[in-house]
């Protein structure tokens, strides 16, 4: 839970600078971690997927509150 808390509020600072691999690996995540949060912040409607953007994954909008 930490983790995802961590990741979610470093991907929103983020703004699409890194893709959501090299992400993780700032914060001290490997890459079955990254990906683990990333299927649960999906699962939650937090975040949602793009084509065509350096990172592959955005906010949702209206839902950028704290976890």
């Amino acid at each position: 839970m930490e983790n995802k808390t961590r990741y979610y509020q470093t991907f929103l600072e983020n703004r699409g600078q890194l893709n959501e691999i090299e992400l993780g690996e700032e914060i001290g995540l490997d890459e079955d971690e990254t990906r683990k949060i990333i299927v649960q912040l999906l699962s939650e409607h937090k975040i949602e997927y793009i084509e065509n953007n350096h990172c592959h994954y955005i906010p949702k909008k209206g839902k950028r509150r704290s976890l």
